[in-house]
């Protein structure tokens, strides 16, 4: 399906930048020039200079996705922890952000982004804690700048999360039994006032699930599936696979110019050219003001 996506795609192969990893998530493009990854399952966050070596930053425990905050800190999801930390890569101080919700435990938050406001939005897929353990029901969260937490709406697998280029829609790739993506239309005060199944994959059999989910400028939605990172139009149209040496998990749009794909593939990190680029993190936007 690669070749339906000429017009988004360089011309050449994907290069492996970096590997021999468990599992690698959680990727991170730093406008200052470097690019961060998870190795979830071996508990470490790495950081590369584009043409270096990976650097080990920091101990997690079970970190998974990655945002920056409006302040620069990386906000990272912890999932045997159950929690969300913040974490300054200038003074290596971190903190615990949010655990709990009315006083009861998170269950294994997964993926974290940041709005241009600096509200926080986490999901929080339930299914991988035990049922006795479990305390809130599967979902997507909001921390506010001020610290406050609240309910954005409840979601069968919630995994990966982006925002729409005007951040009005919400797009959530549902993982494991029912594959698809979930679309959630946010008003001005961010309250959901509309929802719907914006994209199904569950026709193609291939190894793979929704998990990571970004946008790129134009509203074109890219999520990580069955044969590769699926790229549909902003009606949910179809476009076409972009297909990988090894199964894509996440990647991030980077770069100075935000045309690098940024790609996790279990063990290695793999870069490929774009012709459009990706949407900048909100972090990004204020640094460039």
């Amino acid at each position: 399906m690669t070749q339906r996506l000429q017009h988004l795609l360089e011309p050449g192969e994907p290069q492996c930048i970096a590997s021999g990893y468990t599992f690698t998530e959680g990727p991170l493009w730093d406008p200052a020039g470097r690019f961060y990854f998870a190795d979830v399952r071996d508990d470490k966050l790495y950081r590369i200079v584009p043409g270096g070596a990976p650097e080990l930053v920091r101990e997690t425990c079970n970190g998974n996705g990655t945002c920056f905050d409006l302040q620069g800190r990386i906000v990272q999801c912890e999932g045997l922890k159950r929690r969300v930390t913040c974490w300054n890569p200038a003074s290596g101080t971190l903190e615990v952000l949010v655990e709990h919700a009315d006083g009861k435990k998170f269950n294994r938050p997964n993926d974290v982004i940041c709005h241009s406001n600096g509200d926080l939005l986490f999901s929080d897929p339930a299914f991988r804690v035990p049922l006795e353990d479990r305390e809130l029901d599967a979902a997507i969260w909001r921390v506010s700048p001020d610290g406050a937490v609240s309910l954005v709406a409840n979601i069968e697998y919630p995994n990966g999360l982006c925002l729409s280029p005007d951040e009005t829609r919400l797009y959530v790739a549902n993982t494991r039994w029912n594959k698809y993506i979930h679309e959630l239309t946010l008003d001005a005060s961010g309250a959901v006032a509309a929802r719907r199944i914006f994209a199904d994959m569950t026709w193609n059999a291939a190894p793979g699930s929704p998990d990571g989910i970004k946008c790129d400028v134009d509203g074109r939605v890219y999520c990580t599936g069955p044969g590769g990172i699926w790229v549909f139009g902003p009606d949910g149209v179809y476009v076409g696979t972009i297909e990988h040496p090894k199964p894509a998990v996440n990647f991030c749009f980077g770069g100075d110019d935000m045309k690098t794909l940024f790609v996790c593939a279990h063990d290695a990190i793999y870069t490929r050219r774009m012709k459009m680029p990706g949407l900048p993190h909100p972090y990004g936007a204020t640094r460039r003001r």
